[in-house]
């Protein structure tokens, strides 16, 4: 076995899943909905499946959802993307991984910060990339402006920056972005942004912002997308990167010997979805705000303190406040073994050891088994005394 996948064991929302499944407990760990999705786009993708073609469509993705893509992000961020910029891939982290593998030389450095998606190290790995991890700043997750420079060396290559985050809900800044602009400039970086989570953003004031609106990053960030969390399909694993034509020429070679290309049907069924109005994209979103408000409450009162970031299907519960004297990973334990409810310790998202005291909780559930969780949640945390 390849000695870096020989290091790697089962991913976290595996394991903790499959826990849930075992003990009959509610999953609040691992980030899908409940339901079978939005109807739009359920119809769309079985009236392709049988008007449409079922064949390959073209490598890079069909036509119609490239333009659509271009379009979405023209009506809903204001970016001039055009679609010949975007590569269509089988879910965001094959768009991650055909970018790193297309853009990364051996012995290239690759600046992480942490918390982060469990995949992003092991994939800059695979591309014979060093991670550099730095450390987000709590309890609001801000980037560390006055250390980033520090862990620059003469082959770093590129920064990897999800915003909005998963797993803490921050998102990154006007100011954050400028410092970053100016620091790729400077040193010649490029910059991979994992935006999936760019459509779920919750409370007044909350604002996506991406690299490529800024001239100093339009010709060297990679954005990524995801049809999966736009419209609440996981499973249908549709997502692309957006780039300058250099970069995108890169990553469509590199995702030519990865999935190839992607079910046509689903591409029919997103280029139709991303082609809804704007007020069918908030109502779908206020779907969400209402699991997120419900759950919350429910925690604050079972005496938990909540972390409510504005983005992402996430809460985070802070353990230290909560007046709990127990690492996350024990938390979560005990409490999917004795509560019979999954959640996912903050640690897991660290790519070397670590012991911190948050707990991720998915609020994209129906509001009865939020409500169940809740009363679970209230017992076990009374039961700790």
């Amino acid at each position: 076995m390849n000695r870096d996948i020989a290091r790697l064991g089962t991913t976290i929302f595996e394991t903790m899943s499959g826990l849930a499944r075992d003990l009959g407990a509610i999953n609040l760990g691992q980030g899908f909905p409940d339901g079978p999705g939005p109807a739009p786009l359920l119809e769309a993708a079985a009236r392709a499946l049988i008007e449409k073609s079922s064949q390959y469509p073209p490598m890079r993705g069909l036509p119609e959802l490239r333009a659509a893509v271009a379009g979405y992000y023209a009506a809903h961020q204001r970016l001039d993307i055009a679609p010949e910029e975007v590569v269509i891939t089988s879910g965001a982290t094959e768009a991650l991984a055909a970018a790193l593998l297309a853009l990364l030389d051996p012995g290239d450095e690759v600046i992480l910060f942490q918390p982060l998606y469990d995949a992003y190290a092991p994939l800059v790995r695979r591309a014979g990339g060093v991670p550099r991890l730095v450390n987000l700043i709590p309890p609001h997750w801000r980037l560390p402006l006055d250390s980033i420079e520090d862990q620059l060396g003469l082959r770093t290559r590129m920064l990897v920056l999800n915003s909005p985050h998963n797993p803490t809900g921050s998102l990154i800044d006007a100011e954050e972005w400028h410092f970053l602009g100016d620091l790729c400039e400077r040193h010649d970086l490029l910059l991979l942004c994992d935006e999936v989570w760019e459509a779920m953003l919750f409370g007044e004031g909350a604002r996506h912002r991406s690299p490529l609106a800024m001239k100093a990053l339009r010709e060297r960030a990679v954005k990524i997308g995801s049809a999966g969390k736009i419209f609440s399909l996981t499973g249908w694993k549709v997502g692309w990167a957006c780039a300058a034509p250099p970069l995108a020429e890169a990553i469509g070679r590199m995702h030519q010997y990865l999935t190839f290309t992607t079910p046509p049907a689903l591409q029919w069924a997103v280029a139709e979805g991303l082609a809804l109005p704007p007020a069918w994209h908030a109502g779908h979103r206020r779907l969400h705000a209402a699991g997120r408000s419900r759950l919350a409450e429910g925690l604050a009162r079972a005496g938990y303190a909540v972390q409510e970031g504005p983005a992402t299907w996430f809460l985070l519960v802070d353990l230290t406040q909560s007046g709990i004297a127990m690492d996350d990973s024990t938390f979560c334990e005990r409490l999917v073994r004795e509560a019979g409810v999954a959640a996912i310790p903050l640690s897991a998202f660290y790519e070397r050891d670590a012991e911190t005291r948050y707990v991720r909780f998915c609020f994209t559930k129906a509001p009865e088994v939020l409500d169940e969780a809740i009363g679970r949640l209230a017992a076990f945390r009374s039961a700790l005394g």
